[in-house]
């Protein structure tokens, strides 16, 4: 007999345990997606129309949006959109002749997390299988979450302002009236005014070849998710990496941009071979200012990317295989949902992970993959059980904090299960079907289970069944037989750590010379809890750990700096948290000193000193861990 579905199973669970007195049933539904207020079972977007003007001067968009929507209830005569802090100053409807008709709107409550919604009225005669045409006209907010404006002092030329957006999870709406929620996929196109002597790009059609005149437009053919809008302006610069991929960046990075990505040509050509045709033309890169939060971001066509990255020697560039591999897992085929997020990224890092095998070698592969683990582990420590599953209970909190790395690298490591329990080939081959079959859909963790059980589960007789696979997606912690990632290298830097901080050799006989910044980090964390500060400033001047180019290797080590209480070089970790605004350099920072027992009122006072120039989620995050 067949297993009874999971979501079924919970459901009679939850039904026999209501007390006949109550009756009470838990209406919990995994597919719905409780982040957005969008009646998008009633009405469902195709289309979006942008007609914006850049003000830097009032930090803000103004003009207005269009969406194309299809009804798809005859009963239903209101459309509920979403929104965050946007000043709507009409909403009409436009019709087929192009004449527009004022409607009536209103906001609904609004809600700390998810923003207000915004709830429009439509003519009861409105043909049901036709699509409507609103557009809105609107302005956002200084304080939008999603678009950071920075004056000219916090670019690296130091003469132009720049803005740039960052839309994932649900911040689109801070910028753009529509549907946020993954589970509707769009077409776009915008036209952008700003000023002349600076450039815009977006998650589009950009042309290497624009001519700056301050008048833009973009276009997106493939539906997309709201989270993949993106737009940056600013003095940036185009420079070619090969046929298919090029850099953007202000004059000042290009450079270093391009020597420290020159392999992203060959990173598409080998993707490309492995899962498939790439299918959205161009990939390029933009490299913004240090207060971009995240490593990267995916947007479609142009990954938006941190310069923490550029260490001058490549190490770093896993985060542009993961951010290229989202061009089939994540971007080509979606999370459903917020909850299903280890869709996106634990089979993106997945794939990154194979990727940088491919161009570099098994070795470094593995080193980056023993270093994603232990950062697992560290948060199975921190993460509550009931969050720990890959496809968690989520109708509550916040989906920009709620697994941490969890979503990520246990993603990546189920992955990596299936991967040794099937066979490479046959792995490889399960997901280029994948990737064909959802390509351009959103699919929820349950969709995918009945995939793999379909075309792997049932297929290849490996001991694995249903039963295994739903202990990875709904229970906490790690399987039994999940794979644990081994690095030779890795090793050696740990043992090296434990022999140094006994005293069997000298500091100047540290055998660092020929380890990658992986082994670095490595070494950094394995380093034994009782050592003097004498000891860490000896190592810290042998090695220049505090001084060095490489954000990982720094994060590592102001971490250690924070938790030890290591004050002789407090002075360098104020700088470090100064030159870095990506929440993953910086957080942890944060928060070491705060755990420390000593050092919270430290923490607090560098973060208003330095806040001004982090992005509002990163601010936000390190808000609260400092409460």
């Amino acid at each position: 007999m067949k297993k009874m579905n999971l979501v079924l199973m919970a459901a009679a669970v939850l039904l026999a345990a209501c007390s006949s007195d109550t009756q009470e049933v838990d209406t919990y539904d995994p597919a719905h997606d409780y982040f957005s207020f969008a009646n998008s079972d009633d009405f469902v977007t195709e289309h979006l129309a942008l007609d914006l003007d850049v003000d830097f001067d009032s930090s803000e968009l103004r003009g207005s949006a269009t969406l194309v929507m299809r009804r798809l209830n005859e009963e239903a005569h209101e459309i509920i959109l979403d929104t965050r802090d946007l000043a709507i100053d009409s909403v009409e409807l436009i019709s087929a002749a192009g004449t527009a008709s004022a409607l009536e709107y209103r906001f609904g409550d609004e809600d700390e997390v998810r923003g207000t919604p915004l709830i429009i009225s439509l003519p009861g005669d409105l043909p049901v299988d036709e699509t409507v045409d609103l557009r809105l006209i609107y302005s956002t907010s200084p304080e939008s979450t999603a678009l950071q404006w920075l004056p000219p002092e916090l670019t690296a030329g130091g003469e132009h302002p720049l803005m740039f957006s960052q839309s994932q999870a649900i911040h689109a709406r801070s910028w753009v009236p529509l549907q946020d929620t993954p589970a509707v996929r769009i077409t776009y196109e915008a036209s952008i005014r700003t000023p002349s002597e600076l450039l815009a790009v977006m998650s589009a059609n950009n042309d290497p070849l624009t001519p700056r005149g301050g008048a833009y437009h973009f276009e997106m053919p493939q539906p997309i998710p709201s989270y993949l809008l993106a737009i940056a302006v600013g003095n940036i610069f185009f420079a070619p990496l090969g046929e298919d991929t090029g850099i953007y960046a202000e004059p000042e990075l290009l450079d270093d941009s391009v020597y420290e990505f020159a392999d992203t040509q060959a990173m598409l050509e080998l993707a490309e071979q492995m899962y498939g045709p790439y299918a959205w033309g161009r990939y390029d890169l933009l490299v913004l200012p240090p207060s971009f939060p995240y490593g990267g971001m995916e947007n479609p066509r142009l990954s938006f990317i941190t310069p923490s990255l550029l260490a001058g020697d490549r190490s770093l560039v896993s985060v542009i295989a993961h951010e290229l591999a989202h061009s089939w897992s994540g971007n080509l085929v979606t999370n459903a949902t917020w909850r299903d997020g280890w869709l996106n990224e634990g089979m993106t890092s997945y794939l990154d992970s194979r990727l940088m095998e491919i161009i570099y070698d098994k070795e470094r592969a593995d080193e980056e993959r023993v270093l994603s683990y232990r950062e697992l582990l560290l948060d199975l420590e921190r993460v509550p059980p009931e969050m720990q599953a890959l496809a968690p209970r989520l109708d509550t909190g916040d989906p920009d904090d709620f697994q941490g790395s969890i979503h990520y690298s246990k993603g990546q490591l189920f992955l990596q299960y299936l991967e040794e329990t099937f066979g490479r080939d046959a792995f490889d081959e399960f997901l280029a079907a994948y990737f064909d079959e959802f390509a351009f859909q959103t699919i929820t963790s349950e969709r995918f289970l009945e995939y793999l059980d379909a075309n792997l589960l049932q297929v290849m007789d490996r001991g694995v069944g249903r039963e295994q696979v739903e202990a990875w997606l709904y229970e906490p912690g790690l399987p039994e037989d999940a794979p644990v990632p081994e690095s030779a290298t890795l090793t050696a830097a740990r043992e090296a750590a434990i022999a140094w901080s006994r005293g069997d050799y000298a500091t100047a006989e540290i055998p660092s010379a020929d380890w990658s910044p992986h082994a670095t980090v490595h070494f950094i964390n394995s380093l034994a809890d009782d050592l003097s500060t004498e000891r860490l400033a000896e190592l810290d001047a042998a090695l220049g750990f505090s001084d060095t180019r490489n954000a990982e290797i720094g994060r590592a080590w102001f971490i250690q700096v924070a938790e030890r209480r290591h004050t002789a070089a407090y002075d360098q970790l104020e700088k470090y948290l100064n030159r870095y605004g990506r929440g993953r350099l910086i957080l942890p920072v944060y928060r070491a000193l705060v755990e420390n027992g000593e050092d919270a009122e430290l923490a607090r006072t560098i973060f208003e000193n330095a806040r001004s120039a982090y992005h509002p989620l990163v601010d936000a995050g390190i808000a609260k861990a400092l409460e």
